[in-house]
């Protein structure tokens, strides 16, 4: 039952973009980032998020998605693919971190 909820929990987010390589994990981040900006600058999101985007990613990976590709891999669910999603979970977030403040800026040019 546990490896259940933590398999939903994990291809809720994962497989979208996650534990993708950099280009698609970017591609679908600028997405979210538009469809967040668009919702705020509608009135039916409160805060700008390209205030906190960058900063809100790290701690996204940080708390959240290295920690669950982390137990999917004790798991054993996905075998040794289990590896390398965790592999570019923290890739990702690792480039993210060098990254993430120019890409905002460039999303913000869109």
């Amino acid at each position: 039952h546990s490896k259940r909820i933590w398999l939903i929990r994990f291809s809720r987010i994962f497989f979208v973009f996650l534990l993708q390589h950099w280009h698609v994990f970017l591609k679908w981040n600028e997405r979210l980032f538009h469809e967040m900006r668009h919702a705020y600058l509608q009135g039916r999101l409160e805060e700008d998020p390209a205030k906190n985007w960058a900063k809100g990613e790290i701690g996204f990976f940080d708390f959240y998605i290295i920690p669950l590709a982390k137990k999917l891999k004790d798991c054993g669910v996905f075998g040794v693919s289990s590896d390398e999603y965790l592999n570019y979970a923290q890739a990702n977030r690792d480039e993210w971190e060098k990254k993430g403040e120019q890409m905002v800026k460039q999303y913000m040019s869109h």
